[in-house]
Parts: structure tokens; sequence; C-alpha cells
């Protein structure tokens, strides 16, 4: 009986250890590109992440080219804090619908899978970035 008393606390104080030791899973999570969605993956990718922020864009879209290099940049930028997505509304009308998007680009920011802010139209790097530490207080 006592060496099972002894194996427990080996075992217990192994899991107090492990539990103690500084969590990786932020860095796992820095995705430093933004994230190809679809109308079927859209509303797992809001709800896995805290801050999300999707473009909703397409191929044709002139400002929504202009645009693309400032999110990327921003994606880059803002790694392990924010996660960036791009839904093509093209290929994907479903969630543009539910979501209202009747222009484009429309960038749609969420925390914790909650719509928390809109912008419609393409915005210079300063301006998004200075948008993006309004919305997630970074």
């Amino acid at each position: 009986m006592h060496a099972e008393d002894d194996e427990l606390e080996m075992i217990r104080r192994k899991k107090i250890a492990e539990a103690m030791k500084p969590s990786t899973q932020n860095k796992a999570e820095a995705i430093s590109e933004p994230v190809n969605l679809t109308d079927a993956d859209f509303s797992n990718f809001i709800k896995k992440h805290p801050n999300v922020i999707v473009d909703f864009w397409a191929a044709w879209c002139g400002p929504c080219r202009t645009f693309a290099p400032v999110f990327q940049r921003a994606a880059k930028e803002y790694a392990g804090k924010i996660v960036f997505g791009k839904l093509n509304v093209d290929e994907n009308p479903a969630t543009a619908e539910k979501f209202g998007v009747n222009g484009i680009p429309t960038v749609l920011a969420f925390k914790n899978g909650k719509l928390v802010e809109r912008f419609v139209g393409a915005m210079p790097y300063p301006v998004f970035v200075r948008t993006l530490k309004e919305v997630y207080g970074l």
C-alpha cells in the first residue's frame, strides 16, 4: 500500500510542476499570415480565437487589392495578439450576407466570437493599425 501512495505522490508532484510551467499556447496560436476562410469554417474560426479580424474581399475589387498588403503586414506585426482572416465574398456569399457585407473591402473585428466593429473601405497602414489598437486595446 505504501508503494502506491509514493507513486501517487510522484504523479501529483509531476502534474503540479507541469501546471506551473509557462504556457506555450499563445506561441502556438501566433499565426503571422491571414487565413483563407470559407462559409464552412468561418464560425468555428471566430470562436476558436479571442481576437479575430476578417477582411471580406473579392479578386476583381481594386480597393481590396490596394488594402491586401496593409492587411498582410498587420498580420505579421500582430501575430500572437490578433488572428487575421480573409473571406472571398464571391466564393462565400452566405457569410457575407449573414453579416450584411454590401461594400468591399469590409473588415469585421471579433472578440470572443462576437462582432465588435466594422470598417468599410481600404485604409492606409497607419490608420488600420490605430484602428486595431483601439478595438483590441493594444
